[in-house]
C-alpha cells in the first residue's frame, strides 16, 4: 500500500468521524470521556486504594459493566472494553515490541514509498472483578482478574494474525479495612504511575519502555495505606510494594522462575507516595513521588553462570516523579526519572544491564467541546553511552525520542481517534532510526 493510498484511507475516515459529530443520532446526550479520562480515578475495592491510572492500567475505565449477583451481598463484574486500529507505518518497528498497538521504536528504516499498512485487536481486555461482602467487624474482601491478547499470535501460518492469544495481565485478592488495603498477587509496581492518553496505545502507552515511562507488572505484596481522613483537602496515600525479583536470563531458566533476579530471595522494593486534590477554583491536580530498589545475583540459580563484566550482582535503583493538573478543559501531565540496572521495569530502552539512564515525557489535553478533544505528546531518554555499550554493544539503544498527536471524538462508552507518532532512534554507533505510524482506533466500554 503506498502513502498516498495509506494517507488517503485515514482522511476517508476522519472525514466519516467529522460527519457524524453532527448527526443527530450520534449527538444524544452523554458523558463527555476527553481529557477527563486521563486523571486519577478515585480508587475503590477493585482498585485496591492505589488512586492511580497505574491502577487502571492505562485505560481508567468508566463505571460500565455487568454485574453478577452470588447468592449473598457479593457481586462479580464483568467488564472491560474493544479495542481496534487500522494503521500504516513507514518503518519497521517489529524489532521492538512489535508494529501496530505495541510499536514504541523503529528498528529498520524504509524509502518513503515503502509504506505499509495492519489491523491490530490486542488491546481489547477482558476484567472480572469481585467485590465481597464486608464483615461484621469491618474487614471487605475483594478480588480483580484482567487479561488481553497480546499473548502472541496462534502459529506462523497464514492466518495466525487473526488469532491473537490472551495473557493474563492482573490478578490479585485484596483485604480491605478503613484506609488500609492488602493486596496479594500480581498488580503493577508502584513505579507505574501517570499514563498518557491514547487509543491506539494502551496496553504499550506511549513512551513505554521507549520514551519517558516505564513500570511493570510482578507478583508480589502490596500494601495502600490513607494517610489522611477522606474529609480533608489534600488527600495522601502510602503504596508500598515487595514484589517478585526479576532480569533477564538466563535464557533457558526463564520459565522457571530461574532468573538472576530469582535468587536467594532478592525481591524488589518499591514505594510511592500519593497526593492529590482540588484547587480553590475546583480544579483537581495529583502528584506522586516513588522509589525502587532491588538486588540481582549475576551468577544465577545454582550459581551456574560466570561473572559478566566482572561483576557477580547488580543494585537497581530508580527515582520518580510525576503527576496532573486538570484546568478546566486543559490537561497537563506527565514524570521525569532516573533509573540505574532497573531494565525489568522497562528502564533504560528496555535494556539489562548496568546501565544508568533518565527520562520523561509530558502531554497537554485539550477539551475543544464536548465531544471533541485534542493530545499532544513528547517523551525521551537518554542512556548513558559507555554503559550501553558495555553491556549491550555497539547496535544497543542510547537515546530516543517520541512525539504524537491525537484527535479523539467521545461519545460515552465509544471513542474515535486519529493518531500521529513519529519517533526517532539513536544507537551507539550513531545510527539514526526514524520512523512513523498514522492510526485510526477505535474503544468501546463494555
Amino acid at each position: 500500500m503506498s502513502a498516498r493510498s495509506s494517507l488517503l484511507v485515514v482522511l476517508v475516515a476522519a472525514t466519516l468521524i467529522a460527519a457524524g459529530a453532527a448527526s443527530p443520532v450520534l449527538a444524544q446526550d452523554a458523558s463527555a470521556q476527553g481529557v477527563t479520562s486521563a486523571l486519577l480515578q478515585p480508587a475503590d475495592s477493585s482498585q485496591g486504594g492505589s488512586g492511580g491510572a497505574a491502577a487502571a492500567g492505562a485505560a481508567a475505565a468508566p463505571a460500565q459493566g455487568i454485574a453478577v449477583k452470588l447468592g449473598g451481598k457479593e457481586t462479580l463484574t464483568i467488564k472491560g472494553f474493544l479495542s481496534a486500529t487500522y494503521y500504516a507505518q513507514d518503518a519497521s518497528f517489529d524489532g521492538g515490541f512489535g508494529n501496530g498497538q505495541n510499536a514504541q521504536w523503529p528498528t529498520a528504516n524504509y524509502t518513503s514509498a515503502k509504506w505499509f499498512n495492519g489491523g491490530d485487536l490486542r488491546n481489547t481486555r477482558l476484567i472480572m472483578a469481585f467485590d465481597g461482602p464486608e464483615t461484621a467487624d469491618g474487614w471487605k474482601m475483594g478480588a480483580y482478574v484482567e487479561g488481553d491478547f497480546f499473548g502472541g499470535f496462534n502459529g506462523a501460518g497464514a492466518f495466525s494474525q487473526q488469532q491473537a492469544t490472551p495473557r493474563l495481565r492482573l490478578a490479585f485478592t485484596d483485604l480491605t479495612k478503613g484506609g488500609t488495603t492488602l493486596r496479594i498477587g500480581q498488580f503493577w509496581s508502584p513505579f507505574f504511575g501517570e499514563v498518557p492518553e491514547s487509543l491506539s496505545h494502551i496496553a504499550f502507552p506511549l513512551g513505554y519502555g521507549s520514551a519517558g515511562m516505564l513500570g511493570w507488572r510482578f507478583p508480589g505484596i502490596f500494601l495502600y495505606q490513607k494517610l489522611t481522613p477522606s474529609t480533608a483537602k489534600t488527600q495522601m496515600q502510602l503504596d508500598l510494594a515487595v514484589m517478585e525479583g526479576s532480569w533477564n536470563g538466563p535464557a533457558s531458566g526463564e520459565l522457571n522462575n530461574q532468573t538472576f533476579g530469582n535468587v536467594g530471595f532478592r525481591s524488589q522494593f518499591d514505594a510511592k507516595l500519593n497526593i492529590s486534590g482540588k484547587d480553590g477554583a475546583g480544579n483537581a491536580w495529583h502528584l506522586y513521588v516513588a522509589g525502587h530498589y532491588d538486588q540481582k545475583d549475576l551468577n544465577g540459580v545454582g550459581n551456574l553462570f560466570p561473572a559478566q563484566h566482572g561483576q557477580t550482582s547488580l543494585n537497581g535503583t530508580g527515582a520518580e516523579v510525576g503527576g496532573g493538573y486538570k484546568i478546566g478543559a486543559f490537561l497537563i501531565h506527565g514524570n521525569i526519572y532516573t533509573t540505574k540496572a532497573d531494565g525489568q521495569n522497562f528502564a533504560a530502552l528496555t535494556q539489562f544491564g548496568d546501565i544508568k539512564d533518565t527520562g520523561g515525557w509530558l502531554q497537554l489535553g485539550y477539551d475543544f467541546t464536548k465531544r471533541w478533544s485534542g493530545y499532544l505528546f513528547y517523551g525521551t531518554v537518554s542512556a548513558n553511552r559507555a554503559d550501553v555499550l558495555e553491556w549491550v554493544g555497539a547496535t544497543g539503544r542510547q537515546k530516543n525520542n517520541q512525539a504524537v498527536a491525537m484527535v479523539e471524538w467521545s461519545l460515552g462508552q465509544y471513542q474515535l481517534g486519529l493518531e500521529w507518532l513519529h519517533d526517532e532512534l539513536t544507537l551507539v554507533n550513531s545510527t539514526k532510526l526514524k520512523g512513523n505510524q498514522i492510526a485510526l482506533s477505535t474503544r468501546f466500554f463494555l
